[in-house]
């Protein structure tokens, strides 16, 4: 008896399977062909972004190697070009290099391609700050103090990450400009950082000492 039960049930289970088979069977064959699809989608996307990826090394490696030998303007063409199309972190940085290779010929140039960058929402922060810093220290014999102060000012608070620098190019200009209240305030706020650089900190004491000299004379 109990092998009679069994075949009923086999044959109960068989006759699911086929009327499961028979409602399903289409969308069970699109299922694997798409999952086949996007897998195959997934591998070729893989290949090509590896394939720009090692091209646009290979022409960062390229422009560097005319910055090396002192071809500005090929590396700055060269660099801009990448700026434009290269994946990834290669875009960014050949942004970053395209602007330092027109600070030898072209350093207001320099400065405004730095200005873009920090302008740039899209950028992390600390890349922002970077470029803000580089244009500073591009236009601290030119530009007024009150311009640098309201592009460097938020930069040199507490916590920010390029505060030295941002104080040092402050307490620079302050001084070129006679204002000696805010060149030694940035001087302060330098001497009072525990985790300003020691060679700034020698430079700053220099420049503390040449104000205090002229207030003397």
């Amino acid at each position: 008896m109990a092998d009679i039960f069994n075949e009923i049930d086999e044959e109960v289970r068989r006759e699911r399977l086929q009327q499961f088979w028979q409602r399903y069977s289409l969308h069970i064959v699109i299922l694997a062909v798409l999952i086949v699809a996007g897998i195959g989608a997934w591998r070729g996307y893989e290949w090509y972004s590896a394939k720009q990826s090692a091209e646009a090394g290979a022409r960062f490696e390229s422009a560097v190697a005319l910055a090396e030998a002192g071809k500005h303007d090929e590396a700055q063409t060269a660099f801009a070009a990448l700026a434009k199309d290269a994946p990834g972190g290669y875009g960014l940085l050949s942004r970053l290099r395209a602007a330092a290779e027109l600070v030898p010929a072209k350093p207001e140039e320099a400065a405004k391609a730095y200005d873009a960058l920090a302008a740039d929402a899209s950028l992390s922060g600390g890349i922002r700050d970077l470029a803000a810093v580089r244009a500073g220290l591009l236009r601290v014999d030119t530009a007024s103090f009150a311009d640098m102060q309201q592009k460097l000012g938020p930069l040199a608070e507490p916590g920010r990450t390029f505060r030295h620098t941002a104080r040092e190019i402050l307490a620079l200009s302050a001084w070129r400009a006679k204002d000696i209240e805010n060149a030694n305030k940035y001087i302060q706020m330098i001497a009072t950082d525990g985790e300003a650089p020691p060679n700034m900190r020698n430079r700053v004491q220099v420049l503390s000492a040449l104000i205090a000299a002229a207030g003397k004379s």
